[in-house]
């Protein structure tokens, strides 16, 4: 029987965590509660590094984009930090080290997870589940398609492990092809071996395709109900995937039929890949659109519409791996407020009910529009209780 926490809803819970020399974080311990958790400081006290530190146990890299080193405090030569947890309908521990094997050598995360070493990071995949927002995320709506399929195939991969292997033999297979088309330029006789290529791309395209196709009509409405509930019902978001080249007209289990239509678009698209030297169309060149009431999110909606667009990704992404899991993941939202309104504020405090959430601010006066949760002071990388 899966535990039901007081609110009545299964979820990945963290019950405590401890930190050491995790970067200004010197020592401490948070006892955040299973409901909104309001992390507030003024700007570099530590409070991103405080949701970084929750992140890491998922066996990620840091959302920031760090390198292990910069994860340890200057000047000291180890970081540790121990997450107390409720998964799996039971009560769990992690610990995690950082340290370099020898003075200037590279610095290594080793986990143990209920005492038990781990062999690598990734043992802790799918133990600790956890969806992250900041602010690096609004590229999702501002930038261009590789932002999204970065999203899209990094989702996948955390709902179906197996699909990171099939995405890699992709990219192998596109690097060669495409290093084929250079060097046809030169030597005009080895256009001959293309087809080969073509055969062994098309049904590891259709795959991917495949995949992403179907956890769009995941994300999509769960997505478009989110941002529904940020925006108090006045506006619409739509989810749409853009593939380029033409898809099959009804959606298909079978990579099979998605890997026909690639194979057909790699041959009509030959010349124009043989003078451009890269393949010009497959899952690497496809995109999926965002539009608010009809409008395109990104040329025409406000910033406090590109954040609440992200955001409502972002906690789509933790509901398609709720129903992938069975629990639903903790969510980290860091400086989310700022360019959103009160009722989107509101929506975030107070209206997330059955979801365990942290939330750094930096405006204390944003807190008091909290009606339950817990409150936390940041200052100077100390941690204190309200």
């Amino acid at each position: 029987m899966r535990r039901k926490n007081g609110r009545g809803c299964c979820g990945v819970n963290v019950t405590g965590l401890f930190w050491k020399n995790y970067r200004n974080l010197r020592q401490g311990t948070m006892i955040p509660c299973e409901d909104v958790n309001v992390i507030f400081g003024e700007n570099a006290q530590g409070k991103t590094n405080l949701l970084e530190a929750v992140w890491v146990f998922t066996g990620g890299r840091s959302f920031r984009g760090a390198k292990d080193e910069n994860l340890i405090a200057f000047g000291e030569d180890h970081a540790k930090a121990s997450l107390s947890f409720f998964a799996e309908n039971r009560a769990q521990e992690s610990e995690l080290l950082l340290r370099a094997a020898k003075p200037g050598a590279p610095v290594r995360r080793s986990y143990t997870l209920n005492g038990i070493a781990q062999k690598s990071p990734s043992g802790m995949v799918g133990k600790f589940c956890a969806c992250v927002f900041a602010p690096v995320h609004l590229s999702l709506v501002e930038a261009g398609p590789a932002e999204r399929r970065k999203f899209l195939d990094g989702a996948i991969c955390q709902a179906k492990p197996g699909a990171a292997q099939t995405l890699a033999r992709y990219r192998r297979a596109l690097e060669q092809r495409n290093a084929l088309l250079k060097e046809i330029a030169r030597r005009p006789y080895l256009e001959n071996t293309l087809e080969e290529w073509d055969e062994a791309l098309a049904p590891l395209g259709g795959a991917v395709i495949r995949d992403r196709l179907f956890y769009l009509s995941q994300l999509q409405p769960a997505a478009e109900e989110f941002y529904f509930g940020i925006s108090s019902g006045r506006e619409k978001l739509s989810v749409a995937y853009e593939c380029s080249f033409p898809e099959p007209e009804e959606p298909s289990d079978d990579p099979a039929a998605y890997a026909k239509d690639f194979l057909s678009a790699l041959q009509q698209n030959r010349r124009a890949d043989l003078a451009a030297g890269f393949t010009t169309c497959g899952p690497h060149r496809d995109d999926f659109s965002l539009c608010i009431n009809g409008l395109s999110a990104r040329t025409f909606g406000s910033q406090g519409q590109k954040r609440s667009a992200a955001l409502a990704l972002k906690l789509g992404e933790a509901a398609v791996l709720r129903s992938n899991l069975g629990e639903k993941p903790v969510v980290l939202f860091d400086d989310v407020m700022s360019e959103l309104d009160r009722s989107r504020q509101d929506y975030l405090f107070n209206r997330m009910k059955g979801w365990q959430i942290f939330i750094t601010c930096c405006e204390p006066a944003a807190v008091l529009r909290l009606s339950g949760g817990k409150t936390f002071c940041m200052r100077d990388g100390v941690l204190s209780e309200q």
